[in-house]
């Protein structure tokens, strides 16, 4: 396992972390799987075993019941890993029971530290934008509940790049508490983190995580072309997310994925998760399973190395679009590109 460093910071986390949006399965996160706590606990040893040093849940998932799993689970051994939480989504019925507000933020940290029977949350970060509540606000709740002692780190998920970079301005205008990372979708099937939230990772030093590495399931190789939906899996419970807007690419990229897999005798799985794993400014890619097999398979990829010419085939099969004001950039200002720029547009320059 290779352990990298988290952002700017001092932090080394593990190349793969450990999802537990399966653990509890209550309300709408059922379908995405409902592990139990034999089975947490077995999952974790597996993980801890293989080097995994990072484990990610949230106040949503489960409404809790996934955090309680998860504290419990790793009793007695708190000291030997890394725990991140996320919080901004409704948790009550009570007007400020939702949000970025302070009111919230410090009422749902010390909320997670009970169900997760610790002291310390390792990185905690703000789940979702919250266009009501002043960036300043957020920050300096996220400030004070550091000088608690509460959390350690922060983060952000699911920003655009514009409330990134606000929210990395007025920590620094502030001198308050700076975000080391964003967990964000990124994956064969949706790149578009590259046009802008990769290329700002790069250029402010944030590290990434990356949520549903496998599209939900849809790069595992299970879906394949013409063939029914396989049985236990996301898409047939309707879980929409990530949306699937060219079925057809996507099924190219799967036959690519399924091309190379063979060749290292291992999973389109593997593959996707290990293309993730080269990409630039990406910490850490958060893996999650419904079955101890599942994520057995998952955590082989942290070994997998692929060639120069898998990764073109790979991004070519999968390229984004070059959209405005990214294709005028790449043909007028190739001249005088960072190294963020290039992260977006090097592909596309002539040589």
């Amino acid at each position: 396992m290779e352990y990298r460093q988290l952002g700017r910071s001092g932090l080394k986390i593990s190349s793969l972390t450990l999802g537990t949006m399966t653990f509890g399965g209550r309300g709408v996160f059922a379908k995405t799987g409902s592990t139990d706590l034999a089975t947490a606990r077995r999952q974790i040893d597996q993980c801890l075993d293989a080097g995994v040093n990072l484990f990610d849940t949230a106040d949503i998932y489960s409404d809790g019941l996934s955090e309680e799993i998860l504290g419990e689970a790793i009793e007695g051994r708190r000291q030997n890993l890394l725990l991140a939480s996320k919080a901004r989504f409704r948790m009550g019925p009570g007007a400020n029971d939702a949000g970025l507000s302070r009111q919230h933020l410090v009422r749902a940290c010390e909320a997670s530290l009970k169900r997760l029977r610790t002291d310390t949350i390792d990185l905690y970060q703000l789940h979702e934008i919250d266009g009501l509540t002043p960036v300043e606000e957020t920050m300096l709740a996220l400030d004070q509940l550091v000088r608690d002692g509460k959390v350690r780190y922060v983060g952000v998920s699911n920003f655009s790049a514009w409330h990134l970079m606000k929210s990395i301005g007025v920590s620094e205008r502030d001198r308050l508490v700076r975000p080391v990372s964003q967990q964000i979708h990124y994956t064969l099937q949706a790149r578009e983190a590259e046009y802008e939230l990769v290329p700002a990772s790069i250029d402010q030093g944030i590290g990434i995580l990356v949520w549903s590495p496998l599209a939900g399931g849809l790069l595992s190789g299970k879906h394949r072309r013409g063939q029914a939906t396989p049985e236990g899996t996301r898409q047939l419970a309707q879980w929409t997310e990530p949306p699937v807007r060219d079925t057809d690419k996507l099924y190219d990229i799967i036959e690519v994925l399924v091309e190379i897999a063979a060749a290292h005798d291992a999973s389109a799985a593997q593959v996707a998760l290990a293309w993730l794993l080269g990409r630039p400014a990406v910490s850490s890619v958060v893996i999650g399973a419904r079955t101890e097999a599942q994520l057995a398979d998952n955590l082989k990829a942290a070994d997998l190395h692929l060639t120069t010419e898998e990764r073109s085939r790979l991004d070519a099969v999968s390229a984004p679009p070059l959209l405005y004001p990214y294709w005028h950039q790449a043909n007028t200002a190739s001249d005088r590109l960072s190294e963020a720029d290039l992260s977006l547009l090097g592909p596309h320059l002539k040589s």
